[in-house]
Parts: structure tokens; sequence; C-alpha cells
């Protein structure tokens, strides 16, 4: 049973950083857009785009919350402990990044419409960031086991976070542009070739991030490190063909198969860090088994998680199909500020 929750909770993260990731990532993009004029298109469709699903996908982050919090009592209460500093501000970021998205369409003047777009582009790459971060410090062992506190600057601010959290950032643009090419091909084919170019460079990115990454594994996360050249190394494989399939196919102009090869490759990374650090939850001082709550919690918690598929997944799937076939209505009400941006004074 603690291997099944164990894996319940990999395949959730690996969801939330295919799903989510990709939310984060068009916010980077959003940042990097340019002026007011110069980036208008390209903001436009990454509203298009995240507008009916970016609050559904954040389900996912509460999920491994609770998942964690009551499976593994002991290592939620390390981890909170430890890294609480992060924890606050990737907490301040969503809530930040939300209501600057949902603002930022209802204010009039040009002024504060900068203003909220600056607060969701910045928050958008703060988030994914210290979420990188916190995945860091527990994968190096600067998180103590038996519901302790670690040192709450040396726990984040350290190699092997801050190559994770720029890790995530890297690859949550990587998967954004890579969707945001096949969600332009409705729009403009100019938007297209833009998003394309910006999906291989972040690719090229990543891959070299990755490339790096092992050497700092190597020196401040050896038990990773190890894992990822032995019971890890198909994931890793896996995902490094994805990659370099996405590549390609996005070269050749295969959007559709850029799209799924592309989270694949980003799923593998997550994968691959979980069974890495098998059998611990906490390396190397606290293992799964250990960490698990009694067994009488565990069953109820696999109950709750199978009801939980059988009501919540087919209608996450009803909704990207929906939003797939444009069929969805426009998120919010409408874009009142831009309206009043276009009327002349008087």
């Amino acid at each position: 049973m603690t291997t099944a929750v164990a894996l319940v909770l990999l395949l959730s993260l690996m969801a939330y950083a295919v799903f989510g990731g990709a939310d984060f990532g068009a916010g980077f993009w959003d940042l990097t857009a340019g002026g007011p004029e110069r980036g208008a298109r390209a903001r436009s469709l990454i509203e298009h785009s995240i507008g009916p699903v970016w609050e559904a996908n954040h389900v996912w982050l509460i999920f491994i919350f609770v998942v964690t919090w009551t499976a593994f009592p002991e290592a939620y209460a390390s981890i909170t402990l430890t890294l609480f500093v992060p924890l606050t501000i990737a907490a301040l970021g969503i809530v930040l990044r939300g209501a600057s998205f949902a603002f930022r369409k209802a204010v009039v003047t040009l002024r504060f419409r900068r203003a909220f777009g600056g607060g969701f582009a910045l928050a958008s790459v703060l988030v994914p960031y210290c979420m990188g971060a916190i995945a860091g410090g527990i994968a190096s062992g600067r998180v103590p086991a038996g519901g302790k506190a670690g040192d709450p600057v040396d726990s984040w601010v350290n190699p092997t976070s801050i190559f994770a959290g720029v890790l995530a950032v890297a690859l949550a643009a990587y998967l954004a542009a890579v969707y945001l090419v096949w969600d332009a091909r409705r729009v403009d084919d100019a938007l297209v070739g833009y998003f394309r170019r910006r999906a291989v460079v972040a690719a090229v990115v990543a891959a070299v991030m990755v490339v790096v990454g092992l050497f700092v594994l190597h020196a401040d996360a050896r038990h990773v490190f190890d894992g990822l050249m032995s019971r890890a190394l198909p994931l890793a494989v896996f995902s490094a063909a994805c990659g370099a399939g996405a590549l390609v196919l996005l070269v050749r102009g295969a959007t559709r198969g850029a799209r799924v090869a592309a989270a694949g490759a980003v799923g593998g990374v997550i994968g691959g860090w979980g069974v890495a650090q098998w059998p611990y939850l906490l390396p190397e001082s606290l293992t799964v088994s250990a960490a698990s709550a009694p067994s009488g919690t565990m069953v109820a918690l696999l109950v709750a998680v199978a009801l939980a598929a059988l009501i919540v997944l087919p209608g996450f799937a009803l909704l990207y199909v929906l939003d797939q076939k444009h069929l969805l209505p426009e998120e919010g009400v409408a874009d009142v500020g831009e309206r009043a941006l276009d009327r002349p004074a008087g």
C-alpha cells in the first residue's frame, strides 16, 4: 500500500509539471514578449490558451499536499518546517499570479494593465523557481527526518536547489512554448513561427541545464545522482529521447506529435527524480516505508484516490477536450479595459 500511494504521489507531481508547469511557462513568455504593442498578439494568445484551464490545473497541487500530509505526515512536517520560506513565496506568488491575470483584463488604464501584467508574469517565473528549489532541498538531503526543522536558508539556497529552480523555469517555458505553437495555428501563422523558435531555444537551454545538473547532483546530491545512473536510467533515456524527438518534430512542423513528446520529456524528468530518490522520501534519512501513516489510513486514502479518479478525472478530460475543440466560452467578463483604451476620451 505504501508503494502504491508513493506512486500516486509521483504521478500527481508529473501531471502538475505537465499541466500546471505549462501555465507558469506561459507567464514566462508573457514576461519576455516585449512592450504593449510589440507583445500584444503573443499575450492575447497566451490569455486565450490558458484562460479556460489555469485554475483547474492547481487541483493537482492541492491533491499533492493532501496526499503527502495524510500518507506521510512526518515527512510533510519536516518539509514544511524546513522549507517554509520558499513554500510561502510560492503560495503568495500563486495568489498574485491569479489576481493579476484576472484583473489585467478588467482595469481601464494602461498603467494598471501594465502593473497587473507584470505581476502575472513575474509570479509565473517566481513560483516554478521556488517549486524547483524545494525539490532540490529535498533531493540534496537538507530536510531532516523526525518532523524537525532544518536550516531555513541553506535548505533552499544551495547548488542543487538553484539548479532545480532554474531547470523548473526552463522546463515550464519549454512546455508552454510547444503548447502555444499548437494553439497559434488557429489564430495567426506568424505566431506559430514565433513560438516555434522560442520552443527550440528553450529545449536547447533545458538540455544544457540537465547536463550541467548531472555535475551538480554528483557533487551535492550523490544519492540521487547514483539513482539516476542506475535504477532511474531508463526514465532518463526515455526523457532524452522524447526531448530529441520533440525538437525534430518542432523543426519539421509536426506540432501535434511535438506536444506529446515534450510532455513525455518533462514527465520523464520528474519521474526519473522520484525513482532515483527511491526508497527515500527524505534522502538519506527517511524511507518511504518508515514515513508512512498507519495501514488503516493508507487504505482509506487509496479508496479516496480511486473515487477521486472516477469522479474528477473524467471532468478534467472533458474540460481539456472542450478547450481543444474551442467549445468553451471566454473566461471572465468582456475586456472592458481594452474597449476603454480603444475608445477616444470625451
